[in-house]
């Protein structure tokens, strides 16, 4: 027969899972309670949940919500980081906090868009460029052409300009010399 905080927890946990855009999980061995609170306070302020979760729950909470992948972030002693905003934030906040403070706290896994990535392909997603500066890149990548385009197409009038203009100012320059003689 189920507690009443394990039936609350469970659809705690089935409400952040349906409503985040990323869930990283993480081992929790060798963590003291102090760097776990640091943690926690440190995520928060960057708007990212963090839940030391008990797997069995998390399994029943992620079937409810229709994520059946979150199961395989779950291994051993388990806390799920929820992202809600730009996906790749909140794994990037987590990895640098973990490198600047070499705290002992293992990336399993990242669900992202119903794919887990485990391992070495999580910790690749940390070295990604944010959503904004992905956006920036395109936005060059998608500028160069036409602005080389402007370039190859304005070099004709350029030679034109150039063209006309070489007669006229040797006529003014000849007309100023005349002037200057006269004077």
């Amino acid at each position: 027969m189920p507690t009443k905080k394990s039936i609350e927890t469970v659809e705690e946990l089935t409400d952040k899972l349906s409503r985040c855009t990323v869930t990283i999980g993480t081992g929790i061995s060798g963590m003291s309670m102090k760097r776990m609170t640091d943690l926690r306070h440190h995520l928060r302020s960057q708007d990212v949940e963090y839940r030391v979760v008990k797997n069995t729950l998390t399994q029943l909470a992620a079937q409810a919500a229709g994520r059946p992948e979150t199961a395989e972030l779950l291994e051993g002693p388990t806390g799920l980081a929820f992202g809600y905003g730009d996906p790749m934030s909140p794994i990037k906040t987590l990895v640098e906090y973990v490198r600047t403070n070499r705290i002992p706290l293992e990336i399993n896994a990242v669900l992202l868009d119903g794919t887990v990535y485990k391992n070495d392909a999580a910790m690749a997603l940390a070295s990604l460029p944010s959503y904004q500066e992905l956006i920036a890149q395109l936005v060059c990548q998608l500028s160069s052409p036409a602005s080389r385009l402007v370039t190859v197409l304005a070099k004709p009038m350029q030679g034109l300009v150039s063209t006309i203009n070489g007669p006229l100012t040797a006529l003014a320059n000849v007309l100023q010399q005349r002037v200057n003689q006269k004077s």
